[in-house]
């Protein structure tokens, strides 16, 4: 056996060569452009082996096979034709692979992502494992490009255009069975066996032309395939709202490669690669992707984290159902839920079973995995079960005097070491830990509705708090599957204070006369996944209006909402989604109607609805209130970087990825251009735009929140 750097060629006594792909000192494997040469010298000495029958590509690592190619490539490129050099040469390599006369396998366990994924494409078999860490997909839209080494090509002609498109478009990884079914692997075997197996089908020779699915001959064809491509046009350009340039793009390429034929395909494909590259889109994805990863690296504190054995969880509500569900399913920890009332401990419990249950029914899971997941919930109405606990997260009502309580028992009936983590919203952590007897274990960990979902939680040390204990929730964080930020202990916090005004500012257009659904497509043709007013809804009015005043007491009047406005719906019973009714209708479960705007919420606040400005100028008055916030934040020490704060409003309200984050956005206009507007909207709209100190000494020192080599 030859060593080489990542790749080693091993030929077996039935003349089967094995193909180890092996990246040292990496946890997963991906794809790096020094890696040619070796591919090269490997396929080299298959050619020269005539007694060869067959090879196997698999994976030296435990979990994963390849997890895609090495973004920093990206970064490392200087204009659009390095990058297409690049792409091109990834096509030349599986080019090469696929021409081997021999039959070549791709024997697949773990992610199987992007240039993975072109790899185990180029071969001309594929067999995974059936484990649950396994999963295929092409995911480069998500990083603002599409598949460079051959992907957009081979996988239509595999699976189908439809079924291809789907997975490119919206970044969909298939599951073993899924894949199976779809024709993209021939055959799924436990991990154990999938060597032999994967040995055994080089054996067999290779295949002959796969027959599609009825539907996807039918869409292959002139007729089908124009009517699938102005169908999926308009669906992607209403999903992107023309945000995101690498979806259309990738439709374009595959049209090409399947009316001018492969190398045409494939020609297109490495110039879109290039182009989209260095695109701002993409760059601004590739920052987010880069500044996640680097925070998984991080403790959020100088001190070590404690071991986590056991958590529990105090209130079976919404949000203590979600939290024990992530804690139990995603950190797999065993959870002891405590609520006053068996109907709330039952209610934590369906929330468990009902996502579980969705699963099974999906097939990502079986029966016998949904049993043991739900084994690791347990719930009581008294404290049994506490004494071990590592950390106990309290999702009770926000009121500052039944969290104290809550502390007190806590300290009461857990052990010494035991922290006590509140998932509130508004209420100072400093507040709710002031009566406590160890208060430096006591922290904020607030979490995002619905907890199963959404990726951010803040983590919230108070003056006291010691660092063990940041660092044992950021840790916790982390198990249950979130992109922790630690921020400072201020009314608000981060995300809830750049919301606010954001939130309010809608609210403020409305009152002047603008329709509740402009408001909102103004803010989604923008970017954002739903528009501020259907957020509120969402979040439940109730619960929106509530911060309101604890921020406006602490900040002042820019935190003023349209008070006359929210007590008439408040008093009109309007909750939002939860009880059916806000600024918007919603339909009860079972019924086929979409919700829609009540024609009812303009008289009851007063107002003559009609069009009086352009969604730009509705959406720029909106963002504006939350890039001048967020920009006070960092001055302010709440956040302690750019990126910090970035990725909290990306991962915590959905602040359009293809800008960056709040900094990035900033950046890219420049301090100068975000004062001048600012300025402007002051001098019409009134001084809750005047922007903050911070930005006017940015503005007038020429300085950007990152690094201009970022």
């Amino acid at each position: 056996m030859e060593q080489l750097t990542a790749f080693s060629l091993t030929v077996r006594p039935d003349n089967i060569a094995v193909v180890t792909i092996d990246v040292p000192g990496e946890k997963m494997n991906t794809l790096k452009a020094a890696f040619a040469g070796e591919v090269r010298a490997i396929l080299k000495q298959i050619l020269a082996h005539k007694q060869l029958e067959g090879v196997v590509f698999i994976s030296g690592k435990p979990d994963s096979f390849i997890a895609g190619a090495d973004i920093n490539m990206i970064a490392d490129c200087r204009s659009a034709q390095e990058a297409e050099a690049l792409a091109r040469q990834g096509q030349q390599i599986m080019g090469d692979i696929r021409a081997l006369t021999i039959p070549v396998v791709a024997a697949i366990h773990g992610a199987c992502l992007g240039g993975g994924l072109e790899l185990a494409l180029a071969c001309h078999r594929r067999i995974c494992t059936d484990d649950k860490r396994t999963q295929l997909g092409l995911p480069e839209v998500q990083l603002g490009l599409l598949p460079g080494s051959g992907g957009t090509q081979r996988l239509p002609r595999l699976i189908g255009i439809s079924t291809a498109l789907e997975m490119m478009l919206t970044a969909k990884s298939l599951r073993p069975r899924q894949a199976l079914k779809a024709g993209l692997v021939d055959d799924v075997v436990p991990p154990s066996i999938l060597l032999e197996a994967a040995v055994a089908l080089a054996k067999q020779g290779k295949p002959g032309s796969r027959r599609l699915p009825v539907r996807e001959r039918v869409l292959a064809g002139p007729l089908g395939r124009t009517v699938l491509f102005s169908m999926a046009e308009k669906k992607t350009l209403a999903k992107t709202q023309g945000n995101y340039p690498a979806a259309m793009r990738i439709l374009e390429v595959v049209r090409v490669g399947l009316t001018q034929g492969m190398q045409s395909g494939l020609a297109a494909e490495a110039r879109a690669f290039g182009e989209l590259a260095m695109t701002p889109q993409s760059a601004a994805l590739r920052n987010i992707f880069f500044a996640t990863t680097e925070m998984k690296k991080e403790s959020g504190s100088s001190a070590a984290p404690a071991p986590l054995h056991e958590i529990g969880v105090l209130g079976g509500g919404l949000m203590g159902g979600g939290i024990a569900y992530v804690t139990a399913v995603k950190g797999n920890l065993p959870v002891r839920i405590r609520d006053i009332s068996e109907k709330g401990i039952n209610h934590a419990l369906k929330y468990s079973w009902d996502l579980l249950d969705k699963k099974v029914r999906r097939r990502h899971i079986k029966p016998q995995e949904r049993a043991s997941q739900l084994a690791r919930i347990s719930g009581t109405t008294d404290y049994s079960g506490f004494r071990q606990r590592d950390v106990v997260i309290e999702a009770v009502f926000e009121d500052l005097a039944l969290k104290q309580q809550m502390v007190s028992e806590v300290e009461q009936h857990a052990a010494p070491h035991t922290i006590f983590a509140s998932n509130t919203s508004s209420l100072p952590i400093a507040d709710i830990a002031a009566g406590a007897l160890r208060p430096e274990q006591v922290v904020g960990l607030h979490y995002f509705s619905p907890v199963d979902k959404m990726p951010l939680v803040e983590v919230i040390p108070h003056a006291q708090t010691s660092p063990e204990t940041v660092a044992t929730t950021v840790a916790l964080a982390k198990k249950q599957g979130k992109t922790p930020i630690v921020v400072g202990d201020v009314p608000g916090f981060y995300v809830n204070r750049i919301l606010a005004p954001y939130i309010n500012e809608a609210m403020r257009c409305l009152m002047e006369g603008e329709r509740v659904e402009a408001i909102d497509r103004a803010l989604v043709k923008f970017g954002f996944p739903v528009g501020p007013i259907q957020l509120l809804d969402e979040v439940g009015i109730d619960v929106g209006t509530k911060i309101i005043p604890v921020l406006e007491q602490a900040y002042g009047s820019r935190f003023s909402a349209p008070d006359a406005a929210v007590a008439a719906i408040l008093k009109d019973d309007r909750k939002g989604r939860k009880n059916g009714r806000g600024f918007y209708l919603y339909p009860a479960k079972g019924r086929t109607s979409k919700k829609q705007v009540d024609p009812a919420i303009y008289p009851l606040i007063g107002v003559t609805p009609g069009q009086h400005l352009a969604p730009e100028a509705i959406a720029q008055r909106c963002v504006m209130m939350m890039l001048n916030e967020a920009a006070r934040c960092l001055d302010e020490g709440v956040i302690r970087s750019a990126r910090d704060g970035d990725i909290g409003a990306v991962f915590g309200i959905g602040f359009p990825p293809f800008l960056g984050g709040p900094f990035r956005y900033m950046d890219s206009l420049g301090a100068g251009e975000v004062v001048a507007i600012l300025q402007r909207l002051a001098t019409t709209h009134g001084e809750r735009f005047t922007p903050c100190e911070a930005l006017l000494r940015m503005a007038r020192e020429q300085h950007s929140f990152w690094p201009r080599t970022a």
